[in-house]
């Protein structure tokens, strides 16, 4: 452009004051328009970006879902076909249920198994035992470490162990037998037992110096008896005769009386008996009641039951002890566990009688006779053969 046209045109400006307001208003005009163009284009872009990023996030968020629905779908097709059952949580139970049942009667098939074949092996060694010679109490009695098994009235008896009468301690390894078939029990060589009989009027007359020279150290007199069906008190016929030679040739003694009692009452009246007769002479062992069963059926005694047994026997005990005298009572195995309750006698001493070689009967005693058929010097026939293991003074 020329000087010329741009002095004109400045000019035309400075005459026309109007015309150059107007000018710059459409100068204005049009900047403010191009600013929101360019706003309006921003904002747009930005609405556009904004849809596209939420545009993004939702189709990303149903091809999520899209892939785990198509995964399940994937999962249950694979487990159907790979033959699969899908269930509930009740479902679910009822199968674990179902399982543990199976896995319990599997369990106690397993176990009658193993018990059918535990069965036939013990069976076998019944068999053989048997078959060896053994007899039937001797084959169960291993069998039952817990019980004390016992033949009584043509049956076999299982009786618990009961922890809370005191046992004897004594040890099978200890007990000797010798050639003459008597016993005698040992502790670190030295024997510390001592050999005692028990005789009554079936001995007969007796040499008691010779039974004194034959190693007998004590002896329990049979000092009398009630009679088993008509009550009435009898003293041992051979009973004087015996207490004198027994003590004149230094055997210590001990006495015992058969009862009948079936009454505290009758039991004290029993003790009496003896206590009268004894008081004349040195009684170093003990007193015993004798309880056992007798074979007659119509005994007085055999009516009574272990309660009523237990107390008379304690009666009878009770009265001597109160005269100062020991007292002990005597018992088989079938007595002890059948006709007495044996728990209300822990604190009183007792003879036993078993015969046999083993240490089977687990209760504590003083005194075991083991033999009805003992040989002794002096004596013509069998005799009753005893161990003390203590000697009384």
């Amino acid at each position: 452009m020329s000087e010329e046209n741009r002095t004109d045109r400045q000019a035309e400006k400075a005459a026309s004051p109007y015309d150059e307001e107007s000018r710059l208003r459409r100068k204005r005009l049009r900047r403010k328009n191009t600013i929101s163009y360019f706003v309006g284009l921003a904002v747009a872009f930005g609405g556009l970006f904004l849809v596209m990023i939420l545009a993004i996030a939702v189709y990303s968020w149903i091809d999520s879902k899209t892939g785990e629905t198509d995964r399940f779908q994937q999962t249950l097709g694979n487990a159907q076909m790979a033959g699969e059952n899908m269930y509930t949580q009740e479902e679910l139970d009822q199968k674990i249920a179902e399982a543990v049942a199976q896995a319990q009667a599997d369990s106690d098939r397993a176990m009658e198994a193993a018990l059918n074949n535990q069965q036939e092996e013990i069976l076998g060694e019944i068999r053989v035992q048997l078959a060896d010679g053994q007899s039937a109490l001797e084959t169960l009695r291993p069998l039952y470490p817990n019980d004390i098994v016992l033949v009584s009235g043509g049956k076999y008896h299982f009786v618990p162990i009961q922890s809370e009468i005191p046992l004897h301690g004594y040890l099978q390894e200890n007990l000797q037998v010798l050639e003459n078939g008597r016993f005698q029990y040992v502790e670190n060589d030295q024997v510390v037992s001592h050999m005692g009989i028990d005789v009554s009027k079936y001995q007969g007359r007796i040499d008691w110096q010779k039974v004194a020279a034959d190693g007998v150290e004590f002896a329990f007199l049979r000092l009398g008896l009630r009679g088993y069906e008509s009550g009435k008190l009898v003293e041992d016929e051979t009973f004087a005769a015996n207490i004198k030679g027994a003590l004149d040739n230094g055997i210590k003694v001990g006495v015992y009386f058969f009862s009948q009692a079936i009454t505290e009452e009758e039991a004290v009246e029993e003790a009496n008996f003896v206590l009268e007769r004894i008081a004349p002479y040195n009684i170093e062992c003990p007193v015993v009641f004798d309880v056992e069963k007798v074979s007659e059926p119509t005994a007085r005694m055999n009516q009574l039951t272990p309660q009523e047994r237990t107390n008379v026997t304690i009666a009878f005990l009770d009265t001597i002890d109160a005269a100062g005298y020991k007292s002990m009572f005597y018992h088989n195995m079938e007595t002890a566990l059948l006709l007495l309750e044996l728990d209300r006698l822990k604190d009183y001493d007792r003879w036993f009688a078993y015969y046999g070689e083993d240490l089977y009967y687990p209760y504590a005693y003083g005194v075991w006779q083991y033999s009805e058929k003992g040989r002794i010097n002096g004596i013509s026939g069998n005799v009753d053969m005893n161990i003390s293991f203590k000697m009384w003074e």
